[in-house]
């Protein structure tokens, strides 16, 4: 499929990168130079230079009347105006489909703006971000967390810790042990390798678990895999006003009473805006760096620690300087995929990466059209989990799990049915309707859509 990709960013690289390697023909149109060039000598696509809101630069991208080799255009660069204007003049151009990034919330906000635009799919990284450290937040001991099922249930990522009452204990004990915790363990990552666990294998002191859970019972599971960190979430720090820590402020006022907030922001102006939208929260005009002023404010008391400036470095170091003050659960929110690795080397519990989340959300949008929709990437595994409704034609309604002969490394890990969540076992038969939660190898994912009689782009 031709895609024309505007924007070469962080955002724009990855999903050329990703889409271009599923052996799309890219088309990216890009003003910058030095961007341009980068993409041009790191990735196999064709690059038009050029301001991608004026029809004559789409024009030598391939987007003009008439033309009909190009089904998708995908807008991704860092200004609305221009990736708006380009989605509505490729649509007044015949391209059916267009994605566009938006940077002020104010335009998902309302379903109806992408809509009245005629915009496809208009997204915002911030709103998935904030989910996220809520979850990491509100589940202290999680690397990583993930809703499904409209947020009745997770995937939660745990480290078995060396206190952990379950570590050299087989998975089919666990469970007689916990006959009322209804999860299950669809990956174990060890010594580097990962793999779909049996119920004889046993839990080994740091073995990184990807275990699907009801979202009410997470932190009894929570105190099997760490049990000094499932506590109840007190008081959390955010260092800077933005867009991310306003969001993620906003959703644990709305949804954890009797939270204590702290924002420390340096922008006065930004902090009396906050102040005035968001009165349950102490709002502090200071330097997020400064250690006296946050140990007076109690950071060592923290529970949860969140530095969201618009600086990647910055946010690693005052993520670091929260944990060594004392913080129980330390996270820096970065913009480059590079410092995602770097937990292992620095003290910091968590990373999260917002260009990341939105690249997997256009991505995944190309590669899984229709009623199915991935969730998450685990790029440190290399899985994903995706969500899909079975319909009536697909072969797999009627059948039951153990009949299926998923591939290897594959999993159905949840099925919501009648509005109802269940976790599956072998004899569970698939019906008609059910929303199901497959968990998979990205190598194997697209197996696992043809035993379902799903398609992938």
């Amino acid at each position: 499929m031709k895609i024309v990709l505007v924007g070469a960013g962080e955002v724009g690289y990855n999903v050329a990168k990703d889409l271009s390697a599923d052996g799309h023909d890219i088309i990216v149109v890009e003003d910058d130079e030095e961007r341009a060039i980068r993409v041009e000598n790191d990735l196999d696509v064709m690059v038009v230079r050029g301001n991608g809101a004026r029809p004559s630069v789409l024009e030598k991208a391939g987007v003009k009347a008439g033309a009909e080799d190009i089904p998708l255009l995908i807008a991704c660069t860092n200004k609305d105006e221009v990736n708006i204007m380009s989605c509505w003049i490729a649509k007044k151009m015949g391209v059916p489909h267009v994605i566009a990034r938006a940077v002020g919330l104010e335009f998902t906000d309302n379903e109806g703006w992408a809509k009245d635009l005629g915009i496809d799919m208009l997204i915002s990284p911030e709103r998935s971000v904030a989910r996220e450290l809520e979850e990491l937040l509100e589940v202290r001991g999680a690397l990583h967390a993930v809703e499904i099922a409209g947020g009745k249930a997770g995937i939660y990522v745990f480290r078995i810790a060396e206190d952990s009452v379950i570590k050299e204990m087989p998975l089919c004990d666990v469970r007689k042990k916990n006959p009322n915790l209804i999860t299950l363990v669809v990956s174990i990552q060890r010594d580097g390798k990962s793999f779909v666990p049996k119920a004889n294998d046993a839990l080994l002191p740091g073995d990184i678990c990807y275990s699907m859970c009801y979202r009410d019972q997470v932190h009894e599971l929570e105190s099997l895999f760490q049990p000094s960190l499932s506590k109840k979430l007190r008081r959390v720090f955010i260092i800077g006003a933005g867009k991310i820590g306003f969001q993620t402020a906003k959703r644990l006022i709305t949804r954890t009473p009797g939270i204590e907030i702290c924002i420390v922001e340096e922008d006065k102006a930004k902090s009396e805006r906050i102040a005035a939208e968001l009165p349950e929260v102490l709002v502090i005009c200071g330097d997020g760096a400064d250690s006296e002023l946050l140990l007076s404010e109690g950071v060592d008391k923290a529970d949860g620690f969140v530095a969201a400036t618009d600086q990647d470095e910055t946010n690693l170091m005052l993520a670091v300087l929260g944990k060594t003050l004392g913080v129980s659960k330390s996270i820096a929110v970065v913009k480059r995929s590079n410092y995602l690795g770097m937990t292992e080397h620095i003290p910091v519990d968590s990373i999260v990466n917002r260009n990341q989340t939105l690249a997997q959300v256009i991505i995944r949008y190309v590669r899984y059209p229709g009623s199915s929709r991935v969730l998450t990437v685990f790029e440190e595994i290399s899985s994903e989990a995706l969500e899909l409704t079975l319909s009536g034609e697909s072969p797999s309604v009627g059948m039951a799990l153990m009949d299926l002969h998923m591939p290897a490394g594959s999993i159905i890990g949840l099925i919501e049915r009648n509005q109802e969540l269940l976790i599956p076992t072998g004899r569970t038969e698939l019906k008609k309707g059910d929303k199901i939660v497959v968990f998979a190898s990205a190598n194997t994912m697209p197996q696992v859509m043809e035993v379902l009689g799903e398609s992938a782009r």
